[in-house]
């Protein structure tokens, strides 16, 4: 089983929580998350902790892992998007950070989505360590 680390690196409340992925070591891509607002649903980034990532299909982005085992959350999926506004409590990936409509964002999303789910195409599940660098 693979094991990722996300890191965070810096928060604003007005454009998230942004940080970078590593599995096994290696370095994969960033990442952004909403502000965190004590755990709330929907709203509020994962708490710092280890997590199980499993495969699932989700109606809306296809195949994608979902974190489990958050304190009253569920559905916390990592997936493609920009802004602070499409997290919706989930994980997005990007290649790098940079503006996009005035807001902080991940950029070239799919992309990033897209190789992390290459190097993740033989796992089901995976570990997931969150840790704040900041």
């Amino acid at each position: 089983m693979k094991s990722a680390r996300l890191t965070r690196i810096a928060s604003n409340f007005k454009h998230g929580t942004f940080g970078a992925i590593t599995i096994d070591g290696q370095p994969i891509c960033l990442t952004l998350e909403p502000y965190t607002r004590d755990n709330e649903r929907s709203i509020s980034c994962i708490p710092t902790g280890q997590y199980i990532a499993t495969r699932v299909q989700s109606p809306k982005y296809g195949n994608v892992f979902e974190i489990s085992n958050i304190q009253n959350r569920s559905h916390v999926l990592i997936h493609w998007g920009n802004r602070d506004k499409d997290t919706e409590g989930c994980i997005l990936l990007g290649e790098e950070f940079g503006l996009l409509y005035k807001d902080w964002s991940v950029l070239s999303s799919k992309k990033a989505f897209n190789e992390f789910m290459e190097i993740m195409k033989d796992e089901n599940e995976f570990t997931i360590t969150i840790n704040e660098s900041y």
